[in-house]
Order: C-alpha cells, then structure tokens, then sequence
C-alpha cells in the first residue's frame, strides 16, 4: 500500500485566480466555465476542469454568491424519497438543472404541509434562485414568504389556474375521472373507490373517479375507503379484501396509487379471484413493475420525469431573463388498459 503525500506544503486554499494562471485564461472565464458550463467550448471546459482537479481547486459558493447575487441552487421540496413518483420528478429536475450549472437542495416534507413551510424558511437562508413545490395547496405562510422574497416558483404535479407563479403538472380531478369513465364504459357497475395517504392530489382524483361514478349513475359511498395509512402495496391487499368482505358484489375498484393496486391484484391470486372477469383494478401513475403484475395492471401513466425537466426548464428560462410565454404547462396524461381491466 502506498501512501500519498500532500500536493505542497503551501498554505491556504487554491484559488480561481491560480487555475487560471495554470490554464492561461482569465479567472472570469474560469468562473464561468464552472457556473455555466454549457456557455463555454466544451475543449476549453474540459482544460479548465482537468486543472481543477490536478490543484484541487474547490470552488468557494458563498464568495460565488456574494460576486454574482446568484446562488446556483434551487430548492426542491417533496413529500416523500421513498415514493418513485417523486423520485422522478426529481430526476428530470437534476438533468435539466446540470445542463445549465445549477445544483439542487432537497427537502423532504413528510406530506405536512406545516414541515413544509418551516423547510421554507429554513432553505431561505441558502439564497436561492428558484423554488420547485409540490403540488399547489400550501400553507397560507408559504405563500406570504413567497410573496414577500419573489423567488421564482415552480409548482408541480398539478397546473394553477393564472397567477405570477409557474405550475408544471396535470388536472388530478380529470385523471381520476377517466379512470373511473373507463370502468363504467368496460362495464362495470358495482365500483368501489379507495385511497390512502389522503394528500391533496389523492383526494382529488378520487373525487374525479367519484364523479364519474355519479354521472353514470353509479356512485355508491358504500363502496368507498379512505384511509390516511401510509399506500404501500400490503395495504392494497388488506383494503381489497375488507372491500369484498363487506361488499361481496363489488366488481371493480380504482385505487389512487399503483402500489395499493397492485396490492389488490395480488390478493386476488392469493384468493383465487379472477382478475378482471370477477374483479376489475385500475391503479394511479404507471410506475415500474405495474405491466409485470399478473394479470398486468390497467392504470394512469402521468409524466413525472417530464414535469421534472419541464419545471426545471421553466426556471432556467426566468432566470435567465429569457420569456416565459407559457407558465403554467399541463403534460396531461394517459389511460393505460392492461389486463386488469
């Protein structure tokens, strides 16, 4: 094993201005290189970076934003980094966010719209460029702080219907409506409605589905379980089958998320109901694994890496000075039949 030495015995810090010395480019070109990487020819930003590396150079973010009253950061605040659904999103927030030199400072909510606000106001102190929010029901807080520190702001998932704010996202009610028009048109007349978590968009695309229950003539309460336990797939089973212990008839059911979906289609093996002849199950957002359930579960695929990139480059365009012609962009979404339905 060998052991490496320290590169000198010089003291202090490198500095930009010493990277640019090594490169023979002035330390603004350096900075700019590091800031705005796609601005700078890609052989002269590859220089730049090799000889960061080889001093070590670190660049210093509270003097980069005292020289430029620019932050590079952008905050985004989720519910929840177990949900894949957010994980998306938060994937196409970070490869927009790269392409343009910005990194991302995450924060987690837990769904309380309280943490959220106290997260807020914490990330404040980080000087932001741009806020990323879920979703559009916040605190009547975050939007005072909003209002008062005019951040540019991104809410997502869901679109604002006007307002100095950007929304990236789909109508939650509309998505939860067509899941619940395609079981009455497959014909289905016994749908029952279930949803966990109870988080805003989950309440909404129930009331959707609800709706078109009661435009068919269909809707009945009975039929229906909410419950604020946390969706997970071992819920789905359980609720499924307090459903059909109650409700012998039911013959069809949407479920607000695919875990509790697919929760329900598993069951329905373990108890030797057929699936869809006997039980029909449309789940919520067509994440990974739901087209491997047997049978393959019918569902609604929404964007969520796309609301990520698309937020992401909402906010790029603001801060970059550039017009934003459309600030509230709705993706839609897609009824996926499968075999479940």
């Amino acid at each position: 094993m060998s052991i490496r030495k320290p590169r000198s015995s010089r003291a202090g810090r490198v500095t930009m201005q010493e990277v640019a010395r090594r490169v023979g480019v002035s330390a603004i070109t350096v900075s700019r290189a590091l800031r705005t990487p796609d601005k700078v020819a890609e052989e002269l930003r590859q220089r730049i970076a090799r000889v960061c590396q080889e001093l070590g150079y670190v660049p210093n973010h509270a003097a980069s934003v005292l020289a430029s009253a620019r932050s590079q950061t952008i905050v985004a605040l989720i519910p929840s980094l177990s949900n894949v659904v957010f994980v998306d999103i938060i994937a196409g927030i970070k490869e927009e966010l790269d392409r343009h030199g910005y990194h991302m400072l995450i924060g987690v909510t837990g769904y309380s719209p309280d943490e959220e606000e106290a997260l807020l106001r914490k990330y404040m102190q980080h000087a932001p460029d741009g806020l990323i929010l879920t979703g559009i029901d916040h605190n009547p807080g975050v939007w005072e702080l909003l209002d008062a520190q005019r951040i540019p702001t991104v809410h997502t998932i869901e679109t604002l219907d006007g307002g100095e704010h950007m929304s990236v996202g789909f109508s939650q009610f509309d998505s939860g409506y067509a899941a619940g028009r395609h079981l009455v048109e497959r014909g289905y007349r016994r749908i029952g409605v279930v949803g966990a978590q109870l988080d805003p968009r989950s309440l909404r695309r129930c009331e959707g589905c609800r709706q078109a229950l009661r435009d068919a003539g269909l809707y009945d309460p009975a039929l229906e379980i909410m419950t604020p336990e946390k969706s997970s797939i071992s819920l789905g089973a359980s609720l499924l089958e307090d459903l059909r212990a109650a409700h012998p008839d039911c013959d069809a059911v949407f479920f607000c998320n695919d875990d509790l979906a697919q929760g329900a289609v598993f069951q329905c093996g373990r108890l030797g109901v057929p699936v869809p002849e006997k039980m029909a199950i449309v789940g919520f957002h067509d994440v990974a694994g739901t087209a491997w359930t047997t049978p393959p579960l019918s569902t609604i695929a929404t964007p969520r890496y796309q609301i990520g990139v698309s937020a992401a480059r909402l906010l790029m365009r603001h801060l970059s000075g550039q017009p934003v012609e459309e600030r509230h962009v709705d993706l839609g979404f897609k009824l996926v039949q499968r075999e479940t339905s």
